[in-house]
């Protein structure tokens, strides 16, 4: 009996030494948690990765096991476990980036690896091509560089951002019911300079992401600290000056700042200056306030005014009337504004368990004016139309997490909610001229618009298999008080959806990751429209799904590719006549993506992204069917370069092919293939470089629309192309000191 107690004993003693669970967290040298790190016990070969706080607990870890720490752009760190009741905090370091880094696993959002390369090896310089990083994205701007600009994915004119959702640091960018468009995402807030990385998803597959999330989300992350001071200065063609200054404030072991302005101003390659500017201001601290709790606050403001030369008829051009970058009414352009409060908290709960929340304020405010079709309604006084408004937004979100053991499962669940209230003072279509009398008012009014939102989402791991049932619930009240009308009345609207989603991995190998996703997301119509019973559906659904795979066939390659498929119960489409986004049918979208990431050398990076997509609509006979503006293919491609000697630079090339712009394809929208190109060199503490946009000088129309107009010597109206011309041969100097 003794024996057997012994024996009892030493192999109690012995799982307490072997089996146990071990825990840490990973972090960069900024002190940012690093999200999806694999570590690898190299005894046991267990693994697991980090999650969105940069926290691990791996199983069957013994005293004296080495763990293998690594993530893209990092160097691989070797950690010993030295004693099972510490919970260490593993720092790595930054690396040049290598594709041999990248690690596919179910934890991992493998569409972000590729942006993770992208933001290193070809960084955006302006807020203008903060979007292009989103792999088969396109965008065009169309009123001198102050409005938001258009937006084209998966065969979506997106228009500003009706089937897009689009957030900074899980603040919301899209306006409801806006003046100008359902949607409307103006992203020129953000300093490039400021983002960290980005995170992207195509489809409505995701359960915290809600109104406007169709064709998919993009997430800009702004950076926790800066490793030094900054000054930059740009100078280019066409009097473009930028002035950007980032500064270090704080940086502490547990605390953070930085404060950035940019000021940008540019006359752009118009007969009738832009005289655009632009003053960006920024700050944001971080604080470990305790071991457990974390507290971010971000400030940001946004000033912009400009003059802008409008959407042109081919004809005129044509004709000889005017030039390419001439103007019908060149009083067009306007003013915006925007600043933001944020306040982020985390609180870790248990080893298992933390909630994440955020409280945000957006005060904003719009004014646009704009001519499209010239003396169409009035052929005295011409058709130009302001759009404005005022508007407060105030927001909360809210999730708690849990990691749960289920024996040969691994599961995680996540609970949110979601609340936006968006208050739009006067809001405004009015006819006017020469930008100073207001002739007539067309719409005019208060939106009160709250939008609640919850969700349910689940992860479940097992061996190979990774499964993503989740759910989320809606809320909508939309208030109207028409000021057109004599009697004052608050027209009001509730409606609620559900939309449940499930996603699907199967890991095949360690290089290859098979998925299918499906859900059902939607995108919001306009209160006004709603209010007036013009809309077919207050909250017109989207369900699609998503086939596709990610592959590293060789160390040095990564492979993403999809066959996708996308039903809307409402399109959404631009009437050029009044400025304004209206509801329309059924559609239906199917398409292949297909994103390839290349490292040929040590210091040279291959990207290429194409998309081709089918889109119809369909309650329409064969041939008046085409959804206006729909793009079917698309290319983005570069070869980049970022060599040890300090030398670096790129070629980009992007193409989209001819499309409809109208229901029968009678009027087609040119396509158009665009070579962008920089180089740099870094030496000490001090940057140089240039960078060349359309380095061809290639004649392309940058934003296009099928458009009835009347010019004022015409006695009958024309619908033909209307569009804005894209830069031409553009060339800017770069000097950036770090300090």
């Amino acid at each position: 009996m003794n024996r057997l107690f012994i024996v009892l004993l030493l192999n109690l003693f012995q799982a307490n030494l072997i089996g146990q669970t071990f825990q840490g967290s990973v972090i960069n040298n900024k002190k940012e948690p690093i999200v999806d790190a694999q570590i690898l016990d190299l005894n046991s070969k267990k693994h697991t990765h980090t999650d969105a706080n940069g926290k691990f607990i791996i199983q069957d870890i013994s005293q004296g096991d080495s763990l293998k720490i690594s993530h893209i752009g990092f160097e691989v760190k070797y950690f010993i476990v030295q004693s099972m009741n510490s919970s260490p905090v593993i720092v790595l370091e930054d690396k040049p980036v290598s594709l041999e880094g990248v690690v596919i696993s179910p934890k991992t959002n493998a569409l972000n690896l590729i942006t993770a390369i992208d933001i290193k090896t070809n960084p955006v310089n302006s807020s203008q091509d903060i979007l292009t990083q989103i792999p088969g994205l396109f965008i065009g701007q169309h009123a001198g560089g102050g409005k938001a600009e258009q937006i084209f994915l998966r065969g979506f004119d997106i228009d500003h951002g009706t089937d897009i959702g689009i957030t900074v640091d899980g603040l919301p960018v899209n306006m409801v019911s806006h003046a100008h468009g359902q949607g409307y995402a103006d992203l020129h807030f953000v300093i490039p300079e400021t983002v960290d990385n980005i995170d992207f998803g195509k489809g409505p597959y995701y359960a915290d992401k809600g109104n406007f999330t169709t064709a998919g989300y993009v997430n800009f992350k702004t950076k926790r600290n800066l490793e030094n001071s900054t000054i930059k200065l740009e100078k280019g063609q066409f009097s473009t000056n930028r002035l950007l200054g980032m500064f270090d404030v704080l940086n502490t072991a547990k605390h953070d700042a930085y404060i950035a302005a940019e000021h940008l101003s540019t006359d752009g390659p118009f007969d009738s200056p832009q005289n655009f500017k632009r003053i960006n201001l920024f700050g944001k601290y971080t604080g470990n306030i305790t071991s457990t709790e974390k507290l971010g606050m971000t400030f940001s403001h946004l000033s912009s005014k400009w003059d802008a030369s409008g959407q042109i008829p081919q004809r005129a051009v044509d004709s000889g009337l005017i030039g390419r970058f001439g103007a019908i009414d060149d009083t067009e352009g306007g003013n915006t504004g925007r600043t933001n409060v944020l306040v982020n908290y985390e609180k870790i709960l248990t080893n298992d368990s933390y909630i994440k929340s955020s409280l945000y304020y957006s005060k904003y405010d719009f004014e646009l004016f704009s001519n499209f079709t010239f003396f169409l309604e009035d052929e005295i006084n011409g058709d130009q139309i302001k759009q404005k408004e005022d508007r407060n937004i105030y927001g909360l979100n809210s999730e708690f997490n849990k990691s749960l053991d289920l024996n040969d499962i691994e599961a995680s669940i996540q609970v949110g909610v979601n609340l936006r209230n968006d208050q739009s003072k006067n809001n405004e279509l009015s006819h006017t001229l020469n930008r100073k009398n207001t002739l007539s008012f067309i719409q005019l009014g208060n939106i009160n618009e709250t939008n609640f939102g919850t969700y349910i989402n689940t992860n479940f791991y097992y061996k190979k298999w990774t499964f993503n049932p989740s759910i989320r619930l809606d809320y909508f009240d939309f208030q109207y008080n028409d000021a057109l009308q004599e009697i004052y009345q608050t027209q009001t609207s509730t409606k609620t959806i559900v939309s449940p989603k499930v996603n699907v991995l199967y890991d095949y190998t360690p290089n290859l990751q098979l998925y299918l996703k499906g859900g059902k997301g939607f995108h919001s119509n306009d209160s006004r429209v709603i209010l007036s019973n013009a809309a077919k559906e207050t909250l017109p659904a989207a369900y699609g799904y998503d086939v596709g795979l990610v592959w590293k066939p060789v160390p040095k390659l990564l492979l993403n590719a999809a066959y996708w498929y996308l039903f809307l119960e409402q399109e959404f489409v631009y009437v050029g006549d009044a400025g304004i986004v209206e509801p329309s049918g059924k559609t239906r979208r199917q398409g292949l993506d297909l994103s390839i990431r290349y490292q040929p050398l040590k210091w040279l990076f291959w990207n290429f992204d194409t998309n081709y997509t089918h889109a119809r609509a369909i309650d329409e006979e064969a041939g008046q069917d085409y959804i206006p503006l729909a793009p079917n293919f698309i290319l983005k491609s570069g070869l980049n370069a970022l060599h040890e000697s300090g030398i670096y630079g790129g070629a980009n090339v992007r193409h989209i092919k001819d499309r409809p712009a109208n229901e029968d394809n009678s009027i087609v929208a040119k396509g158009y293939t665009v070579v962008d190109l920089n180089m740099g060199y870094k030496w000490k503490n001090i940057d140089f470089g240039f960078q060349i946009q359309n380095l061809f000088d290639t004649e392309w129309n940058e934003t296009q629309f099928a458009t009835e107009s009347k010019l004022q010597n015409e006695t009958s109206a024309i619908e033909e192309i209307h569009f804005t011309p894209g830069t031409p041969f553009f060339i800017k100097g770069v000097i950036e000191y770090r300090f």
